[in-house]
């Protein structure tokens, strides 16, 4: 990613082919960040801080079709837990 900050608001969407146990790292990405994978319905599976420049594994517990990167913190600062679900999320363009 390269990048040294991110707007508070803004955070990066991956939508993913088909549902799997998805997972996410953070090489060359010079900032923290959370994820949070979601199932089809846009329901939070789990959501796992990052931290820069690590190859650590950070994983869907369960088969997901999205994962949403924001600055590290943002979910929880909302109050925004697993089982939450993400409206809107179905509009999201899929892959071709």
């Amino acid at each position: 990613m390269n990048r040294k900050s991110m707007p508070p608001q803004r955070g990066m969407l991956f939508v993913f082919n088909h549902e799997n146990t998805h997972c996410m790292w953070m090489r060359n990405t010079l900032l923290p960040l959370s994820v949070a994978f979601m199932d089809a319905g846009g329901t939070i599976i789990n959501i796992e801080d990052m931290q820069p420049q690590t190859e650590d594994n950070h994983c869907a517990r369960r088969p997901a079709r999205f994962a949403l990167e924001m600055n590290v913190g943002w979910f929880a600062q909302r109050g925004i837990k697993p089982g939450a679900r993400i409206s809107g999320i179905d509009k999201a363009p899929r892959p071709q």
